[in-house]
């Protein structure tokens, strides 16, 4: 089945800007998110089709490429007409589009690769998720080697193409009838040769080095969350576009509140003569205390809701809720005249058990229908 033109399946025209390109995605990916239509067998095709659309349009190169060849220029098996034969797919795009093909081209800059994209995992605060914040990371990284330009030779010197492949960087086996194509085992499919490697990246063209970066979280991320930092990744091979470094975010664990999505909760502690006799309590809230009306005889795993009192996620209209969960609490190290007093409280609620306490009393009659007594 034929693709669907990538502009018409994010509902743009052909001049859209960026921002309008990824404005566009997040709302299809909103609609359609599989999570969101567990019942819609179609929803996670819109989905697949919305985020490759974004791939491309979002990425300058690959934009170009698509705008002028269509499908045909971001398909990495376009490139499959042979490296050696005239008007060869990859030949076509040879200097700029190298890092979606990979394989070895005939003249021009062969070898040229996209740098990897790297993952860096970032722990911060439910504080800070919450509210959003800026912080620098430092990560090891792959940069072009300054001796050498990225080139690989040693100063003074330069590649040369491939006696092997002749700077294709795929050779031909003949095989009987067969004719096999593989990897140039001479250059590893680069095109180039060189003869005398640089001391400093020893032929590599680039050098493992530490960058530090500042990284802006956005209020509201939760856990799982990657933020990408476009070019931040690996230098490419050969003067290749750097690849893209994607933070993870990590939620660390909370001394109070626990995170459900948007919603935050947290156990309340309630003394017994509170949870008896009703008042008011102090809460914390992420944006400090509150206070909240125990109503009287409150048992424990009672939950409060202050609306609004949770989390505004990244992709959400509102914020959540603060659910307090009631843990009434058993007086310890009495005194004797606690004691006396608790001793006293209990005599009387044994004379109307089923008045005073109308769930053990309800606890025990179905004991005794279990045990047909």
């Amino acid at each position: 089945m034929a693709k669907k033109d990538f502009y018409e399946v994010l509902g743009l025209n052909r001049d859209a800007s960026e921002a309008e390109i990824k404005k566009a995605y997040r709302k299809l990916a909103m609609k359609y998110h599989p999570d969101r239509n567990p019942d819609n067998p179609k929803a996670e095709e819109h989905f697949k089709e919305a985020k490759e659309a974004y791939e491309i349009l979002s990425d300058a190169q690959k934009r170009a490429a698509y705008d002028q060849y269509g499908h045909a220029g971001v398909d990495p098996q376009a490139g499959g007409f042979g490296p050696g034969g005239p008007g060869g797919f990859a030949d076509a795009f040879g200097d700029i589009f190298g890092d979606i093909f990979g394989g070895g081209r005939s003249g021009g800059r062969s070898g040229v690769y996209r740098g990897a994209d790297l993952r860096y995992n970032l722990e911060i605060s439910l504080e800070d998720a919450a509210r959003g914040s800026e912080t620098r990371i430092r990560i090891p990284t792959m940069e072009q080697c300054e001796s050498c330009g990225g080139n690989g030779a040693k100063k003074g010197t330069s590649p040369t193409t491939c006696p092997t492949c002749h700077g294709h960087g795929q050779v031909r086996m003949q095989q009987g009838f067969f004719s096999i194509q593989q990897t140039c085992p001479k250059c590893h499919g680069s095109g180039r040769f060189v003869a005398d490697p640089c001391q400093t990246c020893h032929g590599a063209g680039r050098v493992k080095q530490h960058k530090t970066l500042s990284v802006k979280i956005p209020a509201g991320v939760d856990e799982g969350d990657r933020i990408r930092l476009s070019g931040e990744g690996e230098h490419g091979v050969g003067g290749g576009p750097a690849g893209d470094l994607y933070v993870q975010i990590h939620i660390k664990p909370h001394q109070v509140f626990q995170r459900d999505h948007d919603d935050l909760h947290c156990e309340m502690p309630v003394s017994f003569t509170i949870a008896a006799l009703g008042g008011e309590i102090e809460i914390p809230t992420l944006d400090g205390m509150a206070k909240i009306k125990i109503p009287a005889e409150t048992q424990s795993g009672k939950v409060f809701r202050l609306r609004g009192k949770g989390i505004k996620g990244v992709r959400s209209h509102g914020h959540g809720d603060l659910l307090c969960h009631v843990v009434v609490e058993t007086p310890v190290k009495l005194t004797e005249r606690q004691k006396e007093l608790l001793r006293e409280l209990e005599a009387i609620n044994l004379t109307d058990g089923s008045r005073h306490n109308p769930r053990a009393k309800s606890w025990m009659d179905r004991v005794k229908d279990f045990f047909g007594s």
